[in-house]
């Protein structure tokens, strides 16, 4: 029987994408990067929120609405504490949010830099022949599963791919398409390394 190693990877990404913008002060389509900081403005019992981006190259300012016109009584306190003190967990949450960037910018920079925290949650054996490793993430990415498990495990994705055609690598729970599309939350990918002769490295890279 195989032995296998089982470990859990922890996705977060490192730079906030950036939406792009016509700056009105260069003149031309800037990006513009997150200040971490918001606009709260309070007309009467209504509350207007923004989170404030600066542009990369003269800090021109742009705002990404976040609520508007919200009654002050329908916003938790602790929520209006954060906004009103610039939480920067609170900010950054809204950074990574890259479905509302495309709402009300359309064009956005994407990075691909993430930083992975592997926790073993099997007995780490030097002979594991096998791995199973399971997704969990901070928050969305749009790094590729294939580019991911080729960056960590330290192979290329045509041999992932040659791998997967081998079925000796499957994915769960949207299959082997999901190779070419963002890693997701709660994905797990198992490899059968008994054959190939780097298998204690890469057992090795999986666990960190």
């Amino acid at each position: 029987m195989s032995s296998i190693l089982r470990s859990h990877w922890t996705i977060a990404p490192q730079i906030a994408p950036r939406p792009l913008i016509n700056c009105n002060r260069c003149g031309t389509v800037k990006a513009y990067r997150c200040s971490e900081k918001f606009r709260v403005n309070a007309n009467g019992k209504r509350i207007d929120v923004w989170l404030i981006y600066r542009c990369v190259d003269c800090d021109n300012s742009w705002n990404l609405g976040i609520f508007g016109r919200r009654n002050r009584r329908d916003i938790e306190p602790v929520l209006l504490r954060a906004l009103e003190s610039n939480d920067p967990e609170l900010a950054r949450r809204h950074a990574f949010d890259i479905t509302a960037l495309r709402n009300q910018v359309g064009c956005v920079e994407e990075f691909s830099e993430v930083a992975v925290h592997k926790q073993v949650y099997s007995e780490h054996k030097e002979g594991a022949t096998a791995l199973e490793l399971r997704l969990g993430l901070a928050m969305p990415i749009s790094v590729r599963l294939d580019r991911l498990l080729a960056n960590e495990l330290g192979i290329s994705r045509s041999r992932l791919q040659a791998l997967e055609e081998r079925r000796l690598l499957a994915i769960a729970p949207e299959g082997s398409k999901a190779l070419r599309k963002p890693a997701r939350e709660g994905t797990t990918i198992r490899i059968d390394l008994a054959g190939e002769p780097d298998r204690r490295a890469i057992i090795l890279a999986a666990g960190g």
